[in-house]
């Protein structure tokens, strides 16, 4: 096995294309591995940490008419942009979402999806067969079981993949907090998911716009 390691192997927003697979109802009602409610809070953050860096970014159902549209939460993100409805469980095998992903020229293909032993699991493991970079966010992500979704990380990483959390990802494409281009946009995309350190974050700002109280003489 070749280790991940160097700072090559950090993930780069210039060099990422992220693919959405399959967050729909049908997947959500069976999702047993996560509260749910974490897994759509995540891949929000995940979609809008994506928008900030400028990542391109492909939504892909399955079957959207029997099993529902990606949560609104998700595609409220990219108001414009078309998702592509598969019939392939394999999303891999979608010659569409290939030839978008493709398309954007990057090399470091990072995955979520529903189920994670289906869904991701298959094309990460494709992907990665075909020399992409693959990296599969797994809290974004979620299996009909707790043992369902470990058993398929356990196979993605013996198949080389890469396992990240998407605030890990997200502060890996910052880097560093004085890239003030985007720092102040991703703490404000983020604010709404991040639990306590966001509302800190709040806070601070709150205290830092607080006038201090004149002392007495």
């Amino acid at each position: 096995m070749q280790f991940r390691n160097g700072l090559d192997s950090l993930l780069r927003p210039e060099d990422s294309v992220l693919v959405l697979i399959d967050h729909q109802p049908y997947q959500l009602a069976n999702l047993n591995s996560h509260d749910p409610h974490m897994v759509v809070n995540n891949t929000t953050a995940l979609a809008k940490a994506a928008k900030v860096f400028g990542v391109p970014t492909i939504l892909t159902s399955v079957i959207a008419a029997r099993g529902g549209d990606i949560f609104p939460h998700v595609t409220e993100v990219f108001p414009d942009q078309d998702v592509i409805d598969r019939t392939t469980i394999n999303t891999w095998e979608d010659p569409k979402v290939v030839d978008a992903v493709k398309a954007t020229g990057r090399k470091q293909l990072i995955i979520a999806g529903l189920w994670t032993e289906i869904c991701v699991a298959m094309p990460a493991l494709q992907a990665a067969g075909e020399g992409w970079d693959v990296t599969v966010i797994t809290d974004a992500s979620g299996g009909t079981s707790v043992e369902a979704h470990e058993v398929a990380i356990q196979r993605m990483i013996a198949g080389g993949i890469n396992m990240m959390t998407w605030l890990a990802l997200a502060s890996e494409w910052q880097r560093d907090w004085a890239r003030a281009e985007t720092a102040t946009a991703l703490n404000d995309a983020l604010r709404d998911h991040l639990g306590g350190s966001a509302i800190a974050y709040l806070w601070e700002q709150q205290l830092l716009n607080t006038p201090v109280p004149g002392v007495a003489a």
